[in-house]
């Protein structure tokens, strides 16, 4: 008997895989992903604290931002602004222990930093037509200059919350919590359906 365990993103039961096979020649105007494994950090601390910025940004070697609804990136980091306390962290799968470590070492003081990399996932939303599913799934204005690249917003999509980052003209990343990934996934099928859906493994 084998002990190994396997992972399952959270949206393993739609097999992504099969459905990128199936879709891949279809002339559609949307486009969906899950990116599944990524690490998820949660950062809290003081960003007016001069010592705890600096030993973010020596950490990550990104600066952090710390105005309202922005981000930052760099090859190796994402880093989301949620709130004026608070940011999600996003690495590559595996990289989440290292940098918990290396924030660790390089922050004193009051600060906060946890791995909720388990209890969510990336949904990636792009295609001629994503901003056409955006506007059935919630009210938040989705006009470039109104969300243009780069914004982060906190949002209610449909029945569910999540956290947007638009990161090109017609590309936007939705970090949803795992209990909500499949409802979400239902939904973008449905409000996908008139626009055609390209599924990408």
């Amino acid at each position: 008997m084998s002990n190994v365990i396997t992972p399952e993103s959270p949206l393993f039961h739609a097999d992504f895989a099969k459905l990128a096979e199936v879709t891949k020649s279809l002339d559609a105007g949307v486009e969906l992903e899950e990116k599944a494994f990524l690490g998820h950090l949660n950062l809290r601390g003081n960003a007016s604290d001069e010592a705890f910025t600096s030993g973010v940004e020596k950490a990550l070697g990104v600066a952090l931002p710390t105005a309202p609804c922005t981000s930052a990136q760099s090859d190796a980091v994402t880093i989301l602004w949620l709130s004026p306390d608070e940011w999600l962290i996003i690495v590559d799968g595996g990289k989440e222990h290292e940098t918990e470590a290396a924030l660790r070492a390089n922050l004193t003081g009051h600060f906060a930093v946890s791995d909720v990399s388990g209890g969510q996932t990336i949904v990636r939303l792009a295609g001629s037509d994503s901003i056409n599913v955006l506007k059935k799934s919630m009210g938040y204005d989705t006009h470039i200059d109104n969300f243009p690249v780069g914004k982060v917003i906190g949002t209610a999509f449909s029945k569910t919350s999540c956290h947007m980052l638009r990161t090109a003209e017609t590309e936007f990343l939705m970090v949803v919590r795992r209990s909500f990934a499949d409802y979400m996934w239902l939904w973008l099928q449905q409000a996908s359906k008139e626009y055609g859906l390209k599924v990408i493994a």
